[in-house]
């Protein structure tokens, strides 16, 4: 018998799915070369799309209803019943044909993190960001590649963050009053444990373990960054390209996975959305960004 109940839910294939998020008893993702943001009802199986016309990296939701996303051309308010949408910044402007807007999250006072990515893999050409509650871009840490899965300790003192091509999860110390982070450490280096994969989108649990989806590894791993030996388990997915995790579901402990499509490989459920039931913790709610802009 299995130790977990792992399946593919809603109809969905998307060319990349990324950023999966739990809001108002619904799955919301994207489909970053898809172009589209994507809510799916995980009891029903009912899916809604919105295509916002460009590659799409993160969705987080407004208290006011709507949401904000970053993609191609900068971050972004957007209701997604009338299709209104409003720029709210565009640092990377100058950068248009090389870099994106890739992974991002709210932190538990409702700033919106949010880091790029160099799409022609320029080592150090990559940032990330943090959109404050007053509508203030500021450059938080700069010299990445592809920024990645961040989230904050269950004492909101640090802040987890991947750049991806490291192999490594990075923890910064971190002040909720401010928002503001110091110079980080290495935390754990998952190609110590064996990963010849990419490390991509993360979430952390209620036991302040960090759950980590693979890029090319058809895995999400958990680490706890307390222990000595950090792995504490390692769960298949039957696609190549997992990209994201978060929890969800009645008191958070359904895990659910995005994945994408390998350019060669042909995988029956590849750019479908996965589930992972049976697991002994649980995750915790989504943080809305708490700003309050026209």
């Amino acid at each position: 018998m299995d130790k977990y109940d792992i399946r593919p839910i809603g109809n969905r294939v998307s060319k990349w799915g990324e950023g999966p998020i739990w809001w108002n008893e619904k799955l919301y993702y994207v489909d970053i070369e898809g172009h589209a943001i994507v809510e799916l009802d995980p009891d029903s199986g009912h899916e809604r799309t919105w295509n916002v016309g460009e590659r799409v990296g993160t969705i987080v939701p407004m208290l006011d209803g709507r949401w904000i996303y970053a993609g191609d051309s900068g971050i972004y308010a957007i209701d997604l019943q009338s299709g209104q949408k409003k720029l709210l910044a565009d640092p990377e402007a100058a950068l248009r044909s090389k870099n994106r807007f890739n992974d991002g999250k709210c932190d538990p006072a409702g700033r919106f993190w949010v880091g790029s990515i160099s799409l022609i893999k320029a080592p150090g050409s990559a940032n990330l960001y943090c959109l404050d509650t007053e509508g203030a871009l500021t450059l938080q840490q700069a010299g990445l590649t592809n920024s990645n899965g961040i989230c904050w300790s269950l004492d909101h003192s640090k802040l987890y963050h991947i750049d991806t091509p490291t192999r490594q999860i990075r923890v910064y110390e971190y002040s909720i009053e401010t928002g503001q982070i110091e110079q980080g450490q290495l935390c754990i280096d998952t190609a110590a444990y064996g990963f010849d994969s990419s490390p991509d989108g993360m979430t952390i649990d209620r036991a302040g373990r960090l759950w980590v989806a693979f890029c090319h590894g058809g895995c999400v791993a958990c680490f706890d960054p307390k222990a000595p030996y950090a792995l504490v388990e390692r769960i298949a997915i039957p696609c190549v390209e997992t990209t994201a995790c978060c929890f969800g579901g009645p008191d958070f402990k359904r895990l659910f996975v995005t994945t994408g499509q390998h350019k060669t490989l042909q995988e029956n459920a590849a750019g479908r959305v996965f589930v992972i039931d049976g697991l002994s913790t649980q995750g915790l709610p989504t943080y809305p960004y708490r700003g309050s802009m026209a």
